[in-house]
């Protein structure tokens, strides 16, 4: 008599469990979005629909310069660390274990298990030597701090995906007389180049809504999108705060559902 396999669908109060997960997860979200629409300046009561909090947001000069600062800073902390990762991510699985291996992981994920409050104080300490140095005031503090934070973030699916390749075709292309850089251009780069692709939107979501690191490290007149929303909270509360949520909202899901079908369509 063949055993059945167990499923976890199947146990009692399974389908009760996930649709209340679902909704504490995703019910605040819509609360938010729904009322990014109020006509009113309260965050709770509704006074009809509009799009003037969108249009407020889009016309405000603050808002734009702290989102064109977001993305400045996402863009390149992304690319900085996507290609360190990159690195770390073929030195540590493209040879035989060796002493030490796990202390290398460690301390490349070590923004992971380190509260980023901790992260924050140890790069604002640093780059305050430097500021007292060099005089240097610019937006480069903030790009790489953001790249040290968001390199662990992007190496996880790098990795992931290196260590579910198929040596041998990296093998075969050795037994052709392809030198290392060919190997790696040719075969191992458009084999790893969905693991790329994911750490590099993930490391972009983690920097474009970084606070904590931001706040700490950040000068005058430097602030994100993130930062100028909790800026506001402290202020005044209305509802262009939900219509940027929102809008960060929109651009992280079409950032998904882009990956999504470049990756089906790579498969």
């Amino acid at each position: 008599m063949a055993e059945k396999s167990f499923e976890v669908s199947r146990l009692p109060g399974f389908a009760t469990v996930a649709i209340l997960v679902f909704i504490a997860l995703y019910l605040p979200i819509c609360t938010l979005v729904f009322f990014s629409f109020n006509a009113g300046t309260t965050l709770s009561v509704w006074q009809g629909f509009s799009w003037r909090w969108y249009i407020e947001a889009w016309e405000n000069d603050v808002v734009q310069a702290a989102a064109l600062r977001s993305l400045q800073i996402a863009v390149s902390a992304s690319f900085i660390a996507t290609v360190v990762a990159t690195m770390a991510a073929l030195a540590t699985t493209r040879r035989r274990a060796f002493r030490g291996q796990t202390a290398i992981y460690a301390f490349i994920n070590q923004p992971l298990m380190v509260p980023e409050i901790v992260t924050a104080v140890a790069l604002l300490i640093v780059f305050g030597v430097i500021k007292a140095w060099t005089g240097y005031q610019g937006l480069w503090y903030l790009i790489l701090a953001h790249s040290a934070f968001c390199v662990p973030f992007a190496y996880l699916p790098i990795r992931a995906r290196l260590e579910g390749m198929d040596l041998s075709l990296e093998s075969a292309a050795a037994d052709l007389y392809a030198n290392p850089w060919q190997t790696f251009r040719f075969v191992t780069l458009p084999l790893l180049s969905p693991g790329i692709a994911a750490g590099a939107m993930l490391a972009f979501v983690i920097s474009l809504d970084d606070v904590v690191i931001t706040e700490f490290v950040k000068s005058a007149g430097q602030d994100t999108l993130p930062t100028y929303m909790l800026g506001q909270l402290r202020r005044t509360l209305t509802p262009e705060v939900n219509a940027i949520s929102t809008g960060l909202l929109v651009l992280t899901v079409l950032l998904l559902v882009g990956f999504s079908l470049i990756n089906r369509k790579k498969n």
